[in-house]
């Protein structure tokens, strides 16, 4: 039974997944690759998945993503304005789009479909059907990680070999 918690040891709660299921990693270079055709600029790509890890409520992944964000040059005005993006003035009308679809998917709709015709409309005037579906991949790359995140607990901001306890060995 694994009874480590962040809360005492300063340590991720799993050990390390990629150690612990070694296809992880095929996995993620594959989503990253899908996500890397050039359909979507990387800039707009980082935007949602900084929005889905500040939507799903996980530090690590709202970190990462933020980080992702200014080593690729994004300003911190940006960076910091990804949650209030609705009546902030540094984005475009296809990065709002791109916003509206990560929150639609991700948040559960009172009334109604999650993702109504009026939305994808307003999406596929920016983006066509190549861009539409790599939109989707990048949102649904980052919900990949989201239970790693949310149960493992890595420590935000650190390194990925300092991020996950190691694997004991035995």
């Amino acid at each position: 039974m694994n009874t480590n918690t962040t809360e005492h040891t300063g340590t991720s709660r799993l050990p390390n997944p990629q150690q612990l299921v070694p296809a992880l990693g095929e996995v993620g270079a594959a989503l990253f690759k899908a996500t890397g055709n050039g359909a979507i600029p990387r800039a707009t790509i980082g935007l949602v998945q900084l929005r889905a890890g500040q939507l799903v409520g996980s530090a690590y992944l709202a970190i990462l993503h933020a980080g992702n964000l200014r080593g690729a040059g994004g300003s911190e005005e940006r960076i910091a304005a990804v949650a209030t993006w609705r009546d902030a003035p540094y984005f475009t009308e296809a990065e709002r789009a791109a916003l509206a679809l990560v929150e639609a998917v991700l948040q559960p709709a009172p009334h109604g479909e999650r993702v109504p015709d009026e939305l994808y409309t307003r999406v596929a005037e920016h983006y066509d059907d190549a861009a539409l579906a790599t939109l989707a991949m990048a949102i649904g790359q980052v919900n990949f990680f989201v239970p790693l995140a949310l149960i493992g607990k890595p420590l935000p901001g650190r390194s990925p070999a300092e991020q996950w306890t190691p694997v004991p060995t035995r």
